[in-house]
């Protein structure tokens, strides 16, 4: 039976509309980016699918343009649409972070930094540069390592926080393995740069690690 002919408060379009996205379920959410199904499926049955063949919703949106194409009624298009709303998300967390200090907006901080680093495959150390008020200066991808480990060079990220004329910033990382408990590396590591940092004025108010779940805080375990 077509989309159309089903009861209202059962289409995804309609259910959304009236209730709002967070009602949902993560099918229904890609019915409506598909908008249309295949011969005898229905786009929540494909949705339904392609949910079952990637292993999730998470593992679809970071699939690559090969892979993304390489299963039905997905295709280089459909890429490119799903490549763009994941950019204007990003950009619209970094605007909402952008408007006031990031101390008063935990929330807002992990989530920008969640959709950043969390659909990187191998290890991307980051700063998240901020000025005297705290406002986001900018954010960048320094170092990119392996599936294990990224090499940080304490030279370079006092280098680029001079550029920025931080005064102050956010250290961060992801673990691949999902897991965002701190190794004693990360906790070397992390002392090292505030030292480094100190020596030209310039604070380190926090290190998230980035994995399944909640970004870890090194600031609220003590660990800073």
């Amino acid at each position: 039976m077509s989309i159309r002919n089903w009861p209202a408060q059962d289409r995804p379009r309609e259910r959304l509309l009236e209730y709002g996205a967070s009602s949902l379920t993560d099918a229904q959410l890609l019915a409506i980016f598909l908008r249309t199904g295949v011969a005898g499926r229905s786009a929540v049955d494909l949705a339904r699918d392609l949910l079952g063949q990637f292993g999730g919703l998470r593992a679809l949106l970071q699939a690559d343009l090969r892979t993304f194409s390489a299963h039905l009624g997905l295709g280089p298009a459909k890429f490119a649409q799903l490549q763009a709303v994941l950019e204007m998300s990003r950009r619209h967390l970094a605007e909402n972070l952008s408007r006031e200090s990031v101390l008063e907006s935990p929330t807002a901080v992990r989530e920008y930094l969640t959709a950043q680093l969390r659909h990187e495959e191998h290890e991307v150390f980051g700063c998240l540069f901020l000025d005297a008020k705290h406002r986001v200066l900018a954010f960048e991808a320094l170092f990119h390592g392996t599936i294990d480990g990224a090499n940080v060079y304490l030279r370079q990220v006092v280098k680029r926080a001079l550029a920025h004329n931080a005064a102050a910033l956010i250290l961060c990382h992801n673990h691949p393995s999902g897991s965002v408990e701190p190794s004693q590396a990360d906790c070397r590591l992390t002392a090292q740069i505030k030292e480094a940092l100190a020596l030209v004025d310039v604070r380190v108010l926090d290190h998230f690690i980035i994995g399944e779940g909640v970004p870890l805080s090194m600031a609220e375990r003590g660990l800073l």
